[in-house]
């Protein structure tokens, strides 16, 4: 997968954007994630947020991943890799 990335909340957080188009199930992907015990803290049609790792993560349904707290390049592309093979 590849990405670009996005600094956001002063840098605080990190957003992954694939380049590739995506179109995620996102009640699929809600499913999922409760059943891997994370705790979702809203969804609709567009996005999940829930914590994961210890951060508050937000997945897209066109395939963006935004962690906060993060601040590495490389760590978010690996979780957002993560993330997003799951519900492909």
């Amino acid at each position: 997968m590849k990405f670009s990335i996005a600094r956001l909340c002063g840098g605080q957080a990190l957003m992954a954007v694939s380049v590739d188009v995506m179109d995620i199930d996102m009640k699929e992907a809600a499913r999922r994630i409760e059943a891997e015990g994370c705790k979702i803290e809203s969804k609709d049609e567009i996005m999940i947020v829930y914590q994961w790792r210890g951060m508050e993560t937000t997945l897209y349904s066109a395939g963006k991943v935004m962690f906060f707290p993060l601040s590495d390049k490389a760590t978010c592309i690996k979780y957002a890799t993560e993330i997003l093979e799951q519900y492909l």
